[in-house]
């Protein structure tokens, strides 16, 4: 729609990756252009932009005041992370039309910088959620006298960066759970499930490898499945509102009385997901990792095994740092591998970097490089996938929901 002789408004960013997403941590300097475009000479209060960070949730219920009566009840929260505005042509005032202090902008395309510091301080992850989101964004708006404003707000994505090369996040996770069925004085044996994974954090386009054994010593037909599953969790007036989503799943062989089925390393791929945000105070969304027995007349017996996904992924063997490596180590034992009593000592610097390594590796990096090696290429290809498609569907229905205490099975058959 043109407005005047305003033919378009328009605003970019600076340093963008090869998504062409503009992408940012917390600490960094958000820089950009807003661009005007005017067809003749025009005559302007003021050219503003305005930038805000912050999560929001709402959602409602209906309440019951009494038998004839109900009300809606509403929960909302608010967190601000900054509050940034500033003026690129004009003065403050723009509320009247008086015809003092006006710039002249000639006919043609016109481009005005803006540059502003993100807060050091940590921020949430931009994310779409059911019941909330987290959104970071810059706003333009041109003030002329005797006309409404032209306004224009563009959306910038906030990663908390999550690195899972941290000891916590590389060490493994494992349980062990066994159900007994029965019916009234008529009892079958266990269903016994152990399972454990490499470690506890993984970015997406990751395959998990499940490490599990499941044994049916019961007279019925189990089957062993697998499940990731995503919960969001929204806080507002000391209520909460808990999203459960399945992200992914699959399914082992059909497993009769009496047998063994053993998982070396069954993959899991993680799909494109929001990482998980853990320091937001009215926001959180966590990964968990379900292995269960689907058990035909019961309840289901599983194990939970907590994750986080991350945004920088595992860094190669060869490149971790000694106490990563020596997590790592601690990994391959625990799946298994023989190890020698006493390793031999790890060679020099020396013998494994070249002096021409070295110096490369001290290179100076720019602003976009030091962006793209904490957020590798990899990541890249989920940032826009994630962010942008449509919300997907979900469920507030639990997927394994107990049953009664005194629906009890039949006996099965002997």
């Amino acid at each position: 729609m043109v407005l005047g002789k305003v033919k378009s408004l328009t605003i970019s960013f600076d340093c963008l990756n090869d998504s062409n997403v503009p992408v940012y941590s917390s600490g960094d300097t958000v820089s950009g252009r807003v661009s005007l475009e005017v067809t003749g000479e025009i005559r302007v209060k003021s050219l503003k932009i305005h930038a805000r960070g912050h999560a929001k949730v709402r959602w409602t219920e209906s309440r019951n005041a009494g038998s004839n009566t109900a009300y809606t009840q509403n929960y909302t929260e608010e967190v601000e992370y900054f509050n940034h505005k500033d003026i690129l042509i004009g003065h403050e005032r723009d509320d009247d039309n008086s015809e003092e202090g006006l710039h002249t902008i000639h006919s043609g395309r016109h481009e005005y910088a803006f540059s502003f510091e993100l807060p050091q301080t940590p921020l949430a992850t931009s994310f779409e959620g059911r019941h909330g989101s987290v959104r970071y964004w810059v706003k333009a708006e041109l003030h002329r006298p005797w006309f409404l404003p032209v306004k224009l707000k563009k959306e910038f994505t906030v990663f908390e960066h999550i690195d899972i090369n941290t000891p916590s996040l590389l060490s493994p996770q494992a349980g062990t759970k066994e159900k007994t069925l029965c019916c009234w004085f008529c009892t079958s044996g266990p269903i016994s499930l152990s399972a454990k994974i490499e470690r506890k954090g993984y970015t997406p386009g990751e395959s998990i490898q499940i490490f599990a054994e499941i044994e049916n010593c019961s007279s019925r037909v189990v089957v062993p499945k697998a499940a990731i599953y995503q919960t969001q969790a929204f806080y507002a007036k000391g209520k909460m509102k808990e999203v459960k989503q399945l992200v992914a799943s699959l399914r082992g062989e059909s497993l009769s009385s009496g047998k063994t089925e053993t998982w070396n390393g069954k993959q899991l791929k993680i799909p494109p997901v929001s990482p998980s945000i853990l320091d937001c105070s009215i926001i959180r969304v966590e990964y968990s990792l379900m292995v269960y027995v689907d058990i035909p007349g019961a309840m289901d017996l599983f194990l939970n095994l907590p994750l986080v996904i991350g945004t920088i992924p595992l860094h190669p063997f060869g490149s971790r740092t000694s106490s990563v490596s020596s997590q790592c180590s601690m990994n391959m034992n625990w799946l298994g591998l023989t190890l020698p009593e006493r390793p031999e000592a790890p060679p020099s610097y020396a013998e494994v970097v070249t002096e021409e390594q070295r110096q490369s590796s001290l290179a100076p990096l720019g602003a976009c490089d030091d962006f793209e090696r904490a957020l590798p290429g990899p990541l890249f290809a989920y940032i826009q996938e994630f962010r942008f498609l449509p919300p997907p569907l979900y469920s507030e229905i639990d997927p394994n929901p107990d049953q009664p205490t005194d629906d009890r099975p039949s006996c099965p058959s002997r």
